[in-house]
Parts: C-alpha cells; sequence; structure tokens
C-alpha cells in the first residue's frame, strides 16, 4: 500500500470517527455541574495538545535522525510534524482562551501552561519561518533539525507546568486519580482516538507532499544545469 493509499485510508477513517466523537460530546457525555456546557471544549482541547506534543515529539526524533543520516525523507518527516505541530498548538491557544472567558473571566493570563504553551508556539513556528527563508536544502535541513530537538525541551515544561508552578489552570488527569465520570472518560478516549487517527492521515499525506516537492525541484534544477 502506497504512503497516499495509506494517507487515504487514515483520513477515511477519521472522517468516521471525528463525528461519531463529536457526536458523544454533545449528545452522551453529561453536563459538567460546575461549568456546563463550556466544559465540553475540555474534549477537543485535550486531543488537540496531545496532538500537539505528538507532533513535536516526531519532530525531534526526525531532528536526530537527519542529524545522523542525513536522509532526505527525514527532514521531510521533521517539516511536516512541525507544521502541524504549529496548526494544533494554534487550536489549543484558540480553545483554551475560548474556555477561560467564561471560568476566569478573562481571554488570556499568564498562567505559568498558558504562558509555556505560548513559547512553544512561538518556538516552532519560528522553525517554519526559518525553513522558509532558507533555499539551500541542506543548510534548512541541518538548521531546522536543531531548533526542533531544542525546542522539543519546552515540550515536558508546558506539560509539567501545572504540577510545578501555582496554576489555576486545572489538572484533571493526575497519575493517581481522573477527575472525570466514566462517560467523560469514554467519550475522552473516542475523541483522543479520532484525533490520533486524523494526525496520521495529515502527517503522512504531509510528508508525501514534501518529498514529492522535492523531487519537483531536483528535476528543475536537473534541467537547469542540462
Amino acid at each position: 500500500m502506497s504512503v497516499l493509499n495509506r494517507s487515504a485510508l487514515f483520513s477515511g477513517l477519521a472522517a468516521l470517527l471525528l463525528p461519531v466523537a463529536i457526536g458523544m460530546v454533545f449528545f452522551y457525555a453529561p453536563m459538567e455541574k460546575t461549568m456546563g456546557s463550556v466544559q465540553k471544549i475540555f474534549y477537543f482541547h485535550l486531543p488537540l495538545a496531545f496532538s500537539a506534543f505528538l507532533s513535536f515529539f516526531v519532530a525531534c526524533v526526525s531532528g536526530i535522525m537527519y542529524l545522523r543520516r542525513r536522509q532526505r525523507v527525514w527532514d521531510a518527516r521533521l517539516a511536516a510534524s512541525v507544521e502541524i505541530g504549529v496548526v494544533m498548538t494554534t487550536l489549543v491557544l484558540i480553545t483554551g482562551s475560548l474556555w477561560g472567558k467564561p471560568i476566569w473571566n478573562t481571554y488570556w493570563t499568564w498562567d505559568p501552561r498558558l504562558t509555556t504553551s505560548l513559547i512553544l508556539w512561538f518556538i516552532f513556528a519560528s522553525c517554519l519561518i526559518l525553513r522558509s527563508a532558507i533555499d539551500e536544502e541542506g543548510k534548512r535541513a541541518t538548521f531546522s533539525a536543531v531548533m526542533a530537538i531544542v525546542g522539543f525541551i519546552d515540550v515536558p515544561i508546558v506539560f509539567l507546568s501545572a504540577r510545578i508552578w501555582r496554576s489555576i489552570h486545572p489538572t484533571v488527569i493526575r497519575s493517581n486519580s481522573v477527575g472525570l465520570e466514566s462517560s467523560m472518560i469514554v467519550t475522552l478516549l473516542v475523541c483522543m482516538t479520532a484525533m490520533l487517527i486524523f494526525w496520521v492521515g495529515l502527517y503522512k499525506f504531509r510528508v508525501s507532499l514534501y518529498l514529492q516537492e522535492a523531487k519537483v525541484n531536483d528535476l528543475q534544477i536537473d534541467g537547469t544545469k542540462s
């Protein structure tokens, strides 16, 4: 099965599962007593955050592998995961702000979790800007790899920020307990699964597209030389 076929397979599965997940959020999961309907943003916010973390982890591993092997495919994987991660982090910040307005009475506060998340967005958004500013493929890939490896340091900081520092950001999932009813947990797991399948399909599609673009550039260079 080709990369595009696998991407289509995962995209098709996501297209089936995402509506189910959304339906469970609004019609199966019970209304939270304190926060009310705004709590349902949580079922989108957490899977998006997990997908963003996964993206930057893949970018970090791809950066390490590129520096070791200098293979184009690892740079393509890095570029695809950084691109997806920045989009996911943007949505995390947006959904968090929409949740924060009715709960905290403000869209934004310089809470440790929010601040470190914004820093993470700036780091990898800068990586995308860097890639667009460098034309030479090897140099672009090397700089991107180093930036992805160093930038990943902020991921565990974001994850642990609400636990390490005094934070108003709620910590629902703890090491010894989950502050959710069973139906909420089931809904969250379905949402996480749907988002993960969607992520895989999008990732495979973007990697394939990056590699095809690189081959087209090679043909253009060869044509120019001849």
